[in-house]
């Protein structure tokens, strides 16, 4: 009879592709885990992984993680319907995104209208995001990237444009719009491999044969306005962050680029698997007014 802890480590094994890595984020010596998969692997009578080589996930072993992701995602579910009931509360509910500078405007209003209910954020890479819903860890996520999963349901929430930042003093600072060209030898200032304004960027060359001139990656967004602010480069910028509390004093000017855009999309699993606490906070992110040129706002 499969154990839901041996289940629990196949996941990670299956995410990892790496024994080791995957036994120091369980916690566990990995002679233990190994043992942990070829039970498993006998139990089901076939194997998981090929182990020619590096440790690589089979077709049977995705086929096994997706069964396993929806079962334990169902279990997980149910515990939290019951605590909810037992409760008779609205229960908690787990955004994740891959930042929340757009979300605090709903965030803010969600929190006053129910102080009592308990909100976990989660910082997630658009490609985890798909498996970490199965699974039941997040109830929603917000991405500037596609997620790709079957059984998922999604509404597009605003899309906008994406421009060049430059510090007030710059020479092009002055001009209406810019073209790929006019940037190609610029330094730029981005975020790093993975995020949706790096892969935008990185896009935008390769469209035109070019690559961009980066001379930093940072995960903080209020970092890369303040370094372009400061002189020390330019940067890609959604329209919405013009308009950030906290932003560094920059000249916004359009990319004459039609592709220069981002559009951000809501997700969550079925409604069967969804919190009371978590549909509200759905509907609060779906109704609210998102315009480019005031995200914050009602």
């Amino acid at each position: 009879m499969m154990e839901l802890n041996a289940l629990r480590q196949f996941l990670v094994v299956a995410r990892l592709e790496h024994l080791s890595r995957a036994a120091d984020e369980l916690h566990i010596a990995q002679p233990s885990l190994s043992r942990t998969i070829a039970r498993l692997e006998a139990e089901l009578g076939a194997p998981l992984f090929d182990r020619s080589g590096r440790l690589r996930l089979n077709d049977t072993g995705r086929l096994y993680r997706d069964h396993v992701e929806r079962a334990l995602g169902e279990l997980e579910a149910g515990r939290r319907a019951v605590t909810e009931a037992a409760d008779r509360g609205l229960g908690t509910v787990r955004l994740a995104s891959e930042t929340f500078l757009t979300l605090t405007g709903p965030l803010a209003a969600f929190k006053r209208s129910h102080p009592a209910v308990e909100i976990g954020l989660h910082w997630s890479p658009p490609e985890d995001m798909a498996r970490r819903l199965r699974a039941q860890e997040i109830d929603l996520c917000v991405a500037s990237q596609t997620v790709h999963a079957d059984g998922l349901e999604a509404t597009r929430l605003f899309e906008e444009r994406v421009g060049a930042a430059f510090p007030l003093d710059h020479p092009l600072a002055g001009r209406a719009s810019v073209t790929l060209t006019d940037l190609a030898d610029l330094p730029f200032i981005t975020a790093r491999n993975g995020h949706w304004l790096r892969r935008l960027l990185d896009r935008l060359f390769t469209a035109h044969d070019l690559a961009p001139k980066i001379v930093c990656e940072s995960d903080e967004h209020s970092a890369i306005a303040d370094l372009i602010s400061a002189g020390l480069g330019i940067g890609l910028v959604p329209a919405s962050a013009r308009h950030s509390n906290t932003r560094a004093p920059l000249a916004w000017i359009p990319l004459d680029d039609p592709a220069s855009r981002r559009t951000v999309t809501l997700y969550w699993a079925p409604d069967s698997h969804l919190s009371t606490a978590a549909r509200l906070m759905r509907t609060t992110i779906m109704d609210w007014n998102w315009t480019t040129d005031a995200p914050s706002s009602r």
